[in-house]
């Protein structure tokens, strides 16, 4: 028997979520952020489905060839930058767009030869302290890219968000009124927002937004499911049920005998585990849902499987599917019973898990 181990992707579901970003900020364009493989999900197959995006935002250099090599003309940025001088020429061969975070950068651009100039987009550290440059040195740095022969004018100014998905936090606008202060008296396009700014912070949207989370059908706020937003879930990870066990009160389950029966019950074991990307540590009770009805993890996720109570699915059979996240079960809901967040749930999927894109109205 076929495990039937996959994921499909919704690639109308994921055109969906683009118009409501578009729709939510009308007088922005948008970047959407396809990086780590578009969270998972594919980034050729993404970005040609939102081919009417005004730009891509990658974290990587080779992410960025790979698109400007499968035919992509759009503006492409690159987060990290780049962090050397064959980086750098790299940029300027693909005509890619690049985050500029720190000084030693702008160093490499002084001192580099026999480049076409590059877009640049000045990015300032407001509290996330991560990447950025510091407020208080912004005119300065910005002075010498504008004295630079390599850079294209205008610059770009950008900042990136660490509490926007809690609406009660006070550190987004603090984050918002540093950003201004610094900027003023710079003339360049400005890109603050992620999608909880996009969604949450209306005054954060700028010329430029980067949609990330929500394209995909994941909430940007830690306090809200994705459906509250109208958002539709991309990725379906499923398998399928491959044994039927009849257990007596007392008896266990799985690695560690860490889950013993509380009375007769009925365990299925699911063919698809941590090496598909199930999390390892989802909690004994986290949902799997089976013919419509959510039954509950029991006992440690395995490699290979995982073992779930179905004593209340009537009529349950080998073969029947198993949705572990997405249509029907909320990926949220499975992350915060995995400890984890539905960004990492999407990352984790694996190369053995076979994935299958769905357009409305064409089946796989």
């Amino acid at each position: 028997m076929s495990l039937g181990t996959s994921v499909v992707i919704d690639l109308a579901a994921l055109r969906h979520n683009f118009i409501l970003a578009a729709r939510a900020a009308p007088n922005s364009k948008l970047m959407a952020v396809i990086k780590a493989n578009a969270y998972g999900h594919g980034i050729l197959e993404v970005a040609a489905a939102l081919d009417t995006a005004d730009g891509f935002a990658v974290a990587r250099l080779d992410e960025a060839i790979r698109l400007r090599d499968a035919g992509s003309d759009k503006t492409i940025l690159v987060l990290t930058g780049f962090n050397d001088e064959r980086e750098l020429r790299e940029f300027s061969y693909y005509d890619l767009d690049a985050v500029v975070h720190s000084e030693y950068q702008v160093e490499l651009l002084e001192a580099c030869t026999g480049i076409s100039p590059i877009s640049v987009w000045l990015k300032i550290n407001t509290g996330m302290n991560r990447l950025g440059i510091e407020a208080a040195d912004l005119s300065r740095i910005a002075d010498r890219i504008q004295l630079s022969a390599k850079v294209r004018l205008p610059y770009k100014l950008m900042t990136h968000f660490s509490c926007a998905d809690d609406m009660a936090s006070d550190v987004t606008q603090q984050q918002i009124n540093l950003f201004d202060e610094s900027v003023a008296g710079h003339a360049g396009e400005q890109s603050l927002a992620n999608s909880a700014g996009l969604l949450g912070w209306q005054y954060a949207q700028r010329h430029w937004v980067r949609p990330g989370i929500m394209l995909y059908g994941g909430s940007p706020f830690y306090a809200r499911k994705a459906s509250d937003d109208q958002l539709k879930p991309v990725m379906t990870f499923s398998s399928r049920v491959i044994s039927l066990r009849q257990l007596t009160k007392g008896q266990c389950v799985g690695y560690g005998a860490s889950w013993v029966a509380p009375s007769a019950c009925l365990i299925a074991t699911i063919g698809a585990g941590y090496g598909d990307g199930y999390p390892r540590h989802a909690k004994t009770g986290t949902p799997v849902l089976i013919n419509g009805v959510q039954v509950p993890v029991v006992g440690r996720v395995s490699m290979d499987s995982m073992t779930v109570d179905v004593s209340q699915c009537v009529g349950i059979k080998l073969g029947d599917k198993a949705v572990l996240w997405g249509e029907g079960l909320p990926i949220e809901q499975v992350a915060a019973d995995s400890s984890t967040i539905s960004y990492e749930l999407m990352c984790g999927i694996t190369e053995r898990v076979k994935r299958i894109y769905r357009s409305a109205g064409n089946g796989e």
